[in-house]
């Protein structure tokens, strides 16, 4: 009989834990692209996170964070805004030609002042199709606070160059909006 007891005693106990590893911390429906400039000679710097030197556009981003840091973002034509390229995700390599293989990654930054702190999916990225579509599934790294991230930015970036930002993630606040 002591040996059911404990059992029942385990589930109970951990079963707020798997409650909380399920909990939304924030959700994203809706994406900005970057314009690399915010007035005529000042970068578009955001939460300490540079610019790509072009300007990007996004058609669609839906995004959920969970408290343990768990990760799905889903992005539809995140493409260059201007240039030769307009409307691809093609990168210019050396020679003229262009290539596909630009790579992705997700930053969630919390703070609203510094110091900012960039939580990351795996900075190996993942490739950013023709057409601009991108799926990640990862953690973030390190997780967010668990109490709260009352100000987030969800900045999807580039994992080549400077790491700059190509899109962020417009906050969804609720259901009924």
């Amino acid at each position: 009989m002591k040996i059911p007891s404990l059992l029942l005693l385990a589930t109970v106990a951990l079963a707020p834990l798997s409650a909380v590893a399920d909990e939304l911390l924030v959700k994203f429906d809706g994406g900005i692209g970057v314009d690399p400039v915010s007035t005529a000679t000042t970068p578009n710097i955001v939460r300490g996170v540079q610019p790509p030197g072009l300007a990007w556009a996004i058609a669609d981003l839906k995004a959920e964070v969970m408290v343990d840091g768990r990760i799905k973002a889903d992005g539809r034509g995140l493409v260059f805004a201007g240039g030769n390229t307009i409307g691809t995700a093609l990168a210019v390599t050396p020679t003229g030609g262009t290539t596909a293989s630009l790579k992705v990654f997700a930053t969630l930054i919390c703070e609203n002042v510094p110091t900012f702190v960039q939580r990351n999916t795996n900075l190996a990225g993942v490739p950013l199709a023709a057409n601009g579509d991108f799926t990640i599934d990862d953690v973030l790294s390190p997780p967010p606070p668990r109490s709260s991230c009352a100000t987030p930015v969800l900045l999807i970036r580039s994992t080549a160059g400077g790491l700059n930002w190509f899109a962020a993630g417009i906050q969804k606040f609720d259901d009924n909006h």
